[in-house]
């Protein structure tokens, strides 16, 4: 007797969840913005960057903002070994070196490494992760979102495990 499929067979069944963090592309979609978010922004002139008044926001969230600013400035100025030291211990393991995650930031980012403008937006916090969005333009006038992913340490430093960045495509005022 040839197969009689059953109703049963064709029951549309719900997908699984699907960890977003779990996926490769994600995690180093993340890692490389990460990277290039800090090139962007310590590259910035002073009288453009952004950043939270020293009142601004809790503790907490003002360590947020120092060390996305850190790793920015660091990457500004080619240190790597500082940019990669402020991230957590997943990416440094991903990257394997402080010179391979620069490379990466030179070579995958271009815009992080001379925006015309930055702005670093207040942070937002959760327990043991946080938020930090950047807003940057490059010299193309092309608009960026830089959101970094923080988690906080066992020893309660702030350390960066990714970055996401987004384009909002060219910015003309009139």
């Amino acid at each position: 007797m040839p197969y009689q499929p059953i109703p049963s067979d064709f029951a549309l069944k719900p997908p699984r969840p699907r960890s977003s963090w779990r996926n490769p592309a994600v995690a180093w979609s993340l890692v490389f913005s990460a990277v290039l978010g800090g090139a962007v922004f310590a590259s910035a002139p002073p009288q453009l960057s952004g950043g939270l008044p020293p009142s601004a926001g809790t503790p907490s969230t003002q360590m947020v903002s120092q060390v996305v600013q850190a790793q920015l400035q660091a990457l500004a100025a080619q240190d790597a070994t500082k940019a990669f030291a402020l991230a957590d211990q997943d990416l440094r393991t991903q990257f394997g070196t402080a010179d391979a995650f620069l490379a990466t930031v030179r070579e995958q980012y271009p815009m992080l490494l001379h925006p015309a403008s930055v702005l670093l937006l207040k942070p937002e916090t959760e327990g043991s992760i946080a938020l930090q969005k950047v807003r940057l333009s490059d010299q193309d006038g092309t608009a960026w979102t830089l959101t970094y992913l923080l988690n906080r340490q066992q020893d309660n430093q702030w350390r960066i495990s990714g970055c996401v960045i987004s384009s909002h495509g060219r910015q003309v005022l009139t």
